[in-house]
This record gives structure tokens, C-alpha cells and sequence, in this order.
């Protein structure tokens, strides 16, 4: 299977912007690529069902796991087990960009997100 870029339409989540190139299709696991504006934050979430693997590809993000928060870098990845507790702000004045993987696939009914 072949997907190129300019055949996804970005989504916008909460100021994210998700490029998800897995989306309607059936695989095992999920891929996206995510871009975080200077200032936008992911709120405090866990999966119900996937493993998630954040790799940033450009930029700074400052990363909280379970209480825990660091400042990620190009090069650096986030392993977020299955039930564990994240979220992510992007401090900085420049975009920093992310891969995302869900292993399982991403199932929205399966996040839980915690008040804004």
C-alpha cells in the first residue's frame, strides 16, 4: 500500500494539525503525523486500547507521562503504554511536528480525554 501526502486532508484537533494516514483504512496499526503551532497543548488523555509511539521529527516538546514531564528534542521518542496518563505543550515559537503511532489502531471511542 502506497499513501502520499497531498491525498490527505489535515484535521484539526484542538489546535493540533493531524495528518492521518491510516484513516478509514483497515491496518493493524495507525500512523499520523501531527503538527503543534508554538502554544498549542494536548490535554491530559489515556487510550483504552492502544499503545502510542511519539516521535518528534522537528521542534521542541515539553512531554508529561504519568507526572512525569520532559523537554523533548528531534531524535527523541515517547512510549505511552496502554492506560498510561500524557499530554503535551508546545512552549516554544516555532511548529514542532511529531509522528504518532497507535498500535492497536486509533480508535477515538477508545481515548478518554480529561477536562479541559
Amino acid at each position: 500500500m502506497f499513501i502520499e501526502h497531498d491525498a490527505i486532508r489535515p484535521s484539526d484537533f484542538e489546535g493540533l494539525k493531524i495528518v492521518d494516514y491510516s484513516a478509514g483504512r483497515d491496518t493493524s496499526s495507525s500512523f499520523a503525523e501531527i503538527t503543534v503551532p508554538p502554544g498549542v497543548r494536548h490535554r491530559s488523555s489515556w487510550s483504552r486500547r492502544s499503545d502510542k509511539y511519539y516521535y518528534v521529527v522537528q521542534g521542541s516538546i515539553a512531554f508529561t507521562l504519568d507526572g512525569a514531564t520532559r523537554c523533548m528534542s528531534p531524535g527523541d521518542i515517547c512510549i505511552v503504554s496502554q492506560g498510561a496518563r500524557f499530554s503535551y505543550v508546545n512552549s516554544t515559537s516555532n511548529d514542532a511536528k511529531l509522528i504518532l503511532v497507535h498500535t492497536p489502531s486509533f480508535s477515538l471511542d477508545r481515548e478518554v480525554f480529561e477536562e479541559k
